[in-house]
């Protein structure tokens, strides 16, 4: 507990990119606006259990294009095909929350919060609400008003090897560590069988399926997505304890049961088969090293406005 809190002080107030972020920076402009997120995102779970899933995938995907400036939230418009309907993004969920929690806001605080700002706290307290971690999100983020499918490809993918990953994620300021801790995100939720088809069907010109995937769980998955298997929302859970956010999802990694290239990726150098080795034998590992990764992440940020609407610029 002695070094989560340590941890928490040190990122308590963070700087990048130019834009300092505070812990406390609505103290005295809108005081209660983790309290009024909070409250939003607990009624969306209640009703919705995949909500904080959905919750932190956005979150996620909203950091790695242009920082946490809130651009995933952007509708398209005219000519312009927005993030959002990216071809990574179009099963992400759960916007409605965020357009909740940003009117529960304005009628309190009105021009004052920022959807960036929303989305970070409302996939911190996702987490929550799931079973995981708390700590104090770093706040004062801008919106941005760039919005573009085309950026979408700049998403680390599933199907990504560990040179790829590590490419990805250093782009971004993050490291080998800060990947296996964010992969644990991958304990919650829900995938498609597009993102692991490559695993289990023509997996090269030899064989058809993965052989690092354990053979019984690639027979299961095969049965959930055969190759006459159309249906657009056709997929398998991320791990049994899907709703739960736990550690479950390092101890799958070894014993070849994850369904990502990428999650089996991780055990493809000593540096990160030792962090998966360390967060599958202790939850409050991967929880601290989850928190740091997730402050660090969610501190790239490089918006310029407080949207008055999480969908449109102003």
């Amino acid at each position: 507990m002695a070094s989560l809190i340590i941890s928490l002080l040190i990122f308590s107030f963070f700087f990048f990119l130019g834009t300092p972020l505070s812990s406390n920076y609505y103290q005295n402009t809108c005081p209660n606006v983790e309290s009024i997120i909070k409250k939003v995102v607990s009624d969306a779970t209640r009703n919705d259990k995949t909500a904080p899933a959905g919750l932190l995938r956005m979150h996620f995907h909203d950091c790695f294009i242009r920082g946490c400036d809130g651009s995933v939230l952007l509708n398209s418009k005219g000519k312009n095909t927005a993030e959002k309907d990216g071809p990574p993004n179009v099963s992400l969920h759960a916007f409605y929350v965020i357009d909740n929690a940003k009117k529960a806001v304005e009628s309190v605080c009105p021009g004052v919060v920022s959807c960036a700002d929303i989305l970070a706290l409302a996939a911190r307290d996702a987490i929550v609400l799931a079973g995981g971690p708390s700590w104090d999100v770093p706040k004062g983020r801008k919106d941005g008003r760039i919005s573009k499918a085309s950026d979408t490809s700049q998403l680390p993918a599933p199907t990504f090897n560990i040179s790829q990953l590590q490419q990805s994620f250093s782009q971004r300021g993050l490291s080998l560590e800060d990947l296996a801790a964010l992969s644990g995100g991958h304990t919650l939720g829900f995938s498609h069988c597009s993102s692991f088809n490559n695993r289990i069907h023509n997996f090269n010109s030899t064989l058809d399926i993965d052989p690092s995937l354990q053979p019984s769980f690639a027979s299961s998955l095969r049965r959930f997505c055969t190759t006459k298997n159309n249906v657009n929302n056709a997929g398998v859970a991320m791990d049994p304890s899907s709703t739960s956010f736990d550690n479950t999802y390092y101890k799958l990694i070894f014993q070849h049961k994850v369904l990502f290239s990428s999650d089996n990726a991780l055990l493809s150098t000593p540096k990160t088969k030792n962090l998966v080795s360390n967060f599958a034998s202790s939850k409050d590992a991967f929880f601290k090293a989850f928190v740091k990764s997730m402050i660090k992440m969610s501190s790239i940020n490089g918006g310029q406005e407080i949207r008055k609407n999480c969908r449109f610029v102003n």
